[in-house]
């Protein structure tokens, strides 16, 4: 029962983490406000998080299987080819950026925050993040037999990197669609090679 309790109180921390890290950035939000928002104390926060820097990287290792399976969801559910499914994906994306509270690519916007501390956790969390999108492409290709499955999810993953930050910049969501046209031609014309 006290570990159940425990669970609660590091989930609380961690949501609040999340709604404030995401919605106002890492170096903006303090310990303070996160233990305020949770309804906890400092000293408890920092029972379950022994840093800061602690409770960034768990903030991203929270945002990691969600955002796959929406990824996967997405490309499962889609109708028609691969390159129709991985526009599936570039559409989804564009779906949540016209919600109010879409603040961008959580993995992006830490790593820019932290870019003169590459070696910072949270920074290995987000690479870590974006090479298993990578690797989950190349598996959809390679089962697709495209042709060097590889590059092509890395030119997928170039794309919606892409469409997440020129959406941040621009706020327009049609970005995500425009990339989502070019990976579908992309993923095309790898099919037409297909030995």
């Amino acid at each position: 029962m006290m570990a159940a309790a425990e669970k609660s109180t590091r989930d609380r921390i961690l949501d609040a983490a999340n709604t404030l890290f995401y919605a106002e950035g890492i170096r903006a939000v303090s310990v303070d406000a996160v233990a305020d928002k949770a309804n906890v104390t400092k000293r408890t926060l920092y029972y379950h998080f022994k840093s800061k820097d602690q409770l960034i990287e768990a903030y991203l290792h929270s945002r990691d299987q969600p955002n796959l399976a929406a990824f996967a969801r997405w490309f499962a559910e889609a109708e028609g080819s691969v390159a129709d499914k991985t526009a599936a994906i570039f559409a989804g994306v564009g779906k949540n950026a016209r919600q109010p509270k879409w603040r961008g690519c959580g993995f992006l916007r830490t790593a820019a925050e932290l870019a003169n501390m590459p070696g910072h956790p949270a920074v290995r969390v987000g690479a870590a993040h974006k090479k298993k999108f990578e690797a989950w492409l190349t598996e959809r290709y390679a089962e697709a037999q495209l042709s060097n499955p590889a590059a092509l999810a890395r030119s997928i993953v170039l794309l919606m990197d892409g469409a997440f930050s020129t959406m941040l910049i621009h706020r327009e969501p049609d970005y995500a669609l425009a990339a989502g046209d070019t990976a579908r031609a992309l993923i095309a014309a790898a099919a037409a090679h297909q030995t």
